[in-house]
């Protein structure tokens, strides 16, 4: 399977270009995602792909991260505090994600063929993922 950055179309390409363009203009200040529709005039769903776009970009060419924030919406940003805060954040995130999608999804489908090898095998893999995300986020904590 090709990786995203494999799959970019040249519409999402432009559509990166934009979303760049405008939130290096509104530099250091971030901009909210309704903000950044109105600014680069892309629809939202333009506006989405560009945004997946730039970050498999940003990636690539080793640039300053761009980080979403309630207050501030996204942004770029090279500040160690404000990457750990954003980071701990996302961790927690798909930690809560992960734990509801296997107390959820994957304990009841165990319940119902408790001898699955897939089954076993997926929850023994998503208990580690939850436990290694845990040890992360209490690691913040501590």
């Amino acid at each position: 399977m090709p990786r995203a950055s494999e799959r970019r179309s040249a519409a999402a390409q432009r559509h990166a270009d934009t979303v760049r363009f405008v939130l290096f203009e509104a530099r250091p200040a971030g901009l909210t995602f309704q903000q950044l529709v109105r600014s680069t005039e892309l629809s939202p769903h333009q506006t989405r792909a560009g945004l997946a776009c730039l970050r498999d970009i940003i990636a690539e060419r080793a640039w300053p991260p761009l980080i979403w924030a309630r207050a501030d919406g996204y942004k770029f940003c090279s500040d160690p505090s404000e990457l750990q805060a954003y980071e701990v954040a996302v961790i927690r995130e798909k930690l809560t994600e992960i734990r509801r999608f296997i107390t959820g999804v994957v304990a009841p489908h165990a319940a119902l063929q408790p001898k699955g090898l897939w089954i076993r095998h997926l929850n023994t893999q998503l208990n580690s993922v939850e436990s290694t995300l845990d040890v992360i986020a209490d690691y913040i904590d501590a």
